[in-house]
């Protein structure tokens, strides 16, 4: 049997928000701040710990009408993990 997927979501030091100065979302921690592509921004934004990465690529290719997102955003998440960016949702 197989675990479920993991829900992901922003760890706790940082947060995410639209920055109008930088005209794009930033991701803010206590040592500075990462200014993010629109792409990076709308992934992040679905990291709410709602979602697995299944439902975060369909909700995305649904709010984009279009398809075929999947191998994008894994790499994304994956960097993203990378960096300490994301975690499981408990």
């Amino acid at each position: 049997m197989t675990s479920p997927a993991p829900m992901l979501k922003l760890k706790g030091i940082f947060r995410l928000q639209w920055e109008p100065a930088q005209d794009a979302h930033v991701l803010l921690y206590p040592e500075g701040m990462v200014k993010l592509n629109q792409s990076a921004g709308e992934i992040l934004k679905r990291c709410d710990g709602t979602r697995d990465i299944d439902m975060l690529i369909a909700d995305l290719e649904q709010a984009f009408n279009t398809q075929d997102l999947g191998g994008e955003v894994r790499l994304f998440i994956a960097e993203a993990e990378r960096r300490g960016w994301l975690e499981e949702a408990t």
